[in-house]
């Protein structure tokens, strides 16, 4: 029974990073929907003030 405890244990510890991966790509797929635009032009606007762009 112990060996059945320690796997479960490994199991759950697992389970937990996982939610915790899964949590922060949400919150990065959420900041690039809202900051997308203002990013894009950023980005746009020094590739531009780059010579021989």
């Amino acid at each position: 029974m112990r060996q059945w405890h320690r796997a479960a244990l490994a199991g759950q510890g697992l389970v937990e990073y996982a939610l915790i991966i899964l949590f922060v790509a949400i919150a990065l797929v959420g900041a690039l929907t809202i900051l997308g635009g203002a990013l894009a032009s950023f980005y746009q606007s020094a590739a531009g003030a780059i010579p021989g762009s």
